[in-house]
């Protein structure tokens, strides 16, 4: 098993699932994950939001798994992998956590309860049974606006002093909140922004890294903001950031992950933009958009 407490750092891809006439598709699964592989990420999350994790049937999400694990071991590459998880009923999370134990991945990374609303005391109790349970670490997934209730930071930080919690994926939207928890959190505690629009400023308040949809484009960009602020070039941080600044709103501009996969299908990483219902395809007017940016980004690159 991977030290966490060491590896959860840098950038993280919450790599898309593709689909294609409805099934899971994975010859543009096998293409993505070598892609990605092969660029400056440190680490997978699957079947989390940006997977739409919520679509995908048990055997999708254990083949999808599956296949990554299977690309980066023929690509000798091995990078942690971290399955999202969420529910709102904590004892099927916990059959869920038995049905997965023996899958190839490396931790869990797992939302708050939806839609019950429950108390601090509650969301505490959720989080420490499935801890208990866990044969791999948590990682807590804060997202209130998905979530209708946020995890305080009291709450965090008492969940934080459990040996299988090693970290949180920061969603909470409030930056003074974010800076007081990387202010109090005990040491090895991991704590990485899904605020993409945010990484900048949040990797500058301290933060130990990203996940990112918007880094499936530009990926390297994304892990040089990180790099030159670890070195301490936060000039160069800061003129990295520029370059891919402004792609953090285009590919959250109608719902996520439809422009990031319009994107790759564009750019021939997945053979199809196709998402599941009850997302949809990007408009004709975001498309437009995206393909001009698309143009554009080219001809710089050329």
């Amino acid at each position: 098993m991977i030290d966490l407490r060491t590896r959860m750092h840098g950038l993280w891809l919450p790599l898309v699932t593709p689909f294609r006439d409805g099934r899971l598709d994975e010859v543009s699964l096998r293409r993505l994950t070598r892609h990605y592989a092969a660029q400056s990420i440190d680490g997978f999350i699957l079947g989390a939001t940006s997977g739409e994790g919520m679509t995908l049937r048990d055997a999708e999400l254990e083949r999808l798994v599956t296949i990554v694990r299977d690309e980066m071991a023929a690509g000798r590459r091995s990078l942690p992998i971290g399955l999202g998880l969420s529910g709102a009923d904590t004892s099927r999370l916990k059959e869920r956590l038995d049905e997965t134990a023996d899958w190839p991945i490396d931790f869990y990374l797992i939302a708050s309860p939806y839609y019950v609303r429950p108390s601090q005391r509650g969301i505490s109790a959720h989080f420490e049974a499935l801890a208990d349970h866990a044969a791999w670490p948590l990682a807590l997934y804060n997202i209130p606006y998905r979530c209708a209730v946020g995890i305080t930071n009291q709450t965090v930080l008492r969940l934080a002093e459990h040996p299988n919690v090693v970290g949180l994926k920061d969603c909470g939207a409030s930056r003074e909140q974010s800076i007081a928890l990387l202010r109090d959190r005990p040491k090895g505690f991991r704590v990485l922004t899904g605020e993409d629009a945010h990484y900048f400023e949040a990797l500058s308040d301290g933060a130990d890294g990203g996940i990112l949809l918007s880094a499936h484009v530009e990926t390297d960009t994304f892990a040089a903001v990180h790099s030159e602020l670890k070195r301490g070039n936060a000039d160069a941080a800061a003129a990295r950031w520029l370059e891919v600044a402004e792609l953090t709103r285009l590919l959250f501009s109608e719902p996520s992950p439809a422009p990031a996969k319009y994107w790759l299908w564009r750019a021939g990483l997945i053979d199809s933009p196709e998402v599941r219902l009850p997302m949809v395809e990007v408009s004709s007017e975001l498309a437009a958009t995206l393909d001009r940016e698309i143009a554009r980004r080219m001809m710089v690159a050329a």
